[in-house]
């Protein structure tokens, strides 16, 4: 393999035939550059749906309630459903071994103000446990506890950018905004994976929100993470069993789909799987079928070159040249050739991916890139394509008589 003079002879052979050399490198490095784009653009679509899943927890649930559109038992149609504090009670006693979290949500806009700035906020009143539901990271200060439920609290828990807006440079923990006319502190500032957007909102204590807001025991919304343990259909029975029962709760039509509004995210996961294991699936036959198409076309790039130097290879057999030496020195040219090329187009595939993909996220493809394995995996395919394409017809020449070669055209 590290024979110097089989080298000089390959490296001969392919400066002697240039264009011979270029169409089979050309056709390597076209296949592994289309199979390296379409697995890019693939796993940046892939990546586009969980980030756009990056929000909230994968396993979240949200109930919120609406004005119905079906008259039901003597209820006309656009009675307005409200959840109550007994909503939740109700809803822990009868489904709390197939829930992880759940907290009630009341949201409403407020201006906020600090000093010389203000603007206007989504304020929310939630549980301790509503951190889990926006997988969000608390980066200074800390997330409401149940002593700030317990004692109901004037305190804030803001997002980066209210901070960002509200402050400028300046930390807000520990300093006093006024929202809504009512002063409160920030113990906390989070960051949220799904933007600038959810990092615009500002929580306080569910109690504190139903007494400053009304005075009352509504709520507007739960937000529920089911049990990890749950297979997707058994959380997607859960949810549907919930759903059922507070319908007939608050007597909504089972046919009734703003009544009682219900989101679960596992329901979106099994179709987003379904979708992305298709779409995984229509990549690789494409891709390897570009890979194949790669190796068919070198294969008969490799057989013509065998041809072409019949002479040639006779010449070698005359002064000594064994049928193993032959077959060698047409494989290692082979394998020099596809390996060269492909990592040619492997890097011209990869810096094109580079340069694109932030023009790409417009058309929704996110970070398009190739994983290592596949690359790996690409580049040992091509070497394997070149020993085969090499060796068929490198085995087939070795067996001709020197004298037939010498006097074929």
């Amino acid at each position: 393999m590290f024979d110097l003079d089989r080298w000089r002879e390959i490296f001969q052979s392919i400066s002697k035939n240039k264009l011979r050399s270029a169409l089979s490198g050309f056709t390597v490095a076209f296949a592994i550059l289309l199979f390296t784009l379409l697995f890019g653009i693939g796993n940046g679509l892939q990546n586009t749906f969980k980030n756009e899943f990056a929000k909230d927890a994968m396993n979240s649930i949200y109930i919120w309630s609406n004005n119905t559109t079906i008259a039901y038992k003597g209820n006309q149609i656009g009675r307005r459903i409200q959840f109550k504090n007994d909503d939740f009670t109700y809803i822990k006693e009868n489904f709390g071994d197939k829930i992880q979290t759940i907290s009630p949500r009341i949201q409403r806009s407020e201006n906020v103000v600090y000093k010389d700035e203000k603007d206007n906020y989504a304020v929310r009143g939630v549980y301790p446990e509503y951190y889990v539901l926006e997988s969000a990271e608390v980066t200074e200060g800390r997330f409401l506890n149940y002593r700030d439920i317990q004692e109901r609290g004037k305190v804030v828990v803001i997002g980066r950018m209210v901070e960002k807006d509200l402050f400028g440079q300046l930390s807000a923990f520990g300093k006093q905004i006024n929202i809504g006319g009512i002063m409160y502190k920030v113990i906390g500032i989070f960051s949220d994976p799904g933007g600038d957007s959810d990092e615009r909102y500002i929580y306080t204590p569910f109690s504190t929100m139903q007494r400053m807001y009304g005075n009352n025991d509504y709520v507007d919304e739960f937000g529920i993470t089911y049990n990890p343990d749950l297979s997707i259909d058994e959380a997607i029975a859960f949810s549907s069993e919930l759903h059922r029962e507070l319908k007939k709760r608050h007597n909504v039509s089972p046919n009734d789909q703003r009544g009682i509004g219900l989101d679960n995210y596992a329901t979106n996961n099994k179709e987003v799987s379904g979708m992305m294991f298709g779409l995984s699936i229509l990549i690789l036959v494409i891709g390897f079928g570009t890979l194949i198409a790669g190796v068919v076309g070198i294969s008969n790039i490799m057989v013509y070159i065998v041809k072409e130097r019949t002479k040639e290879l006779g010449i070698r057999k005359a002064v000594g040249a064994t049928p193993r030496m032959i077959v060698a020195m047409i494989m290692q040219e082979a394998v020099f050739i596809t390996a060269i090329s492909g990592y040619a187009g492997l890097l011209l595939g990869i810096g094109i991916l580079e340069i694109a993909g932030p023009s790409l996220e417009k058309y929704f493809i996110l970070n398009p890139s190739v994983s290592q394995p596949v690359v790996i995996g690409a580049t040992l395919t091509l070497v394997c394509a070149g020993l085969i394409a090499g060796y068929l017809p490198a085995k087939k020449a070795a067996k001709i008589k020197p004298v037939v070669a010498l006097n074929s055209d």
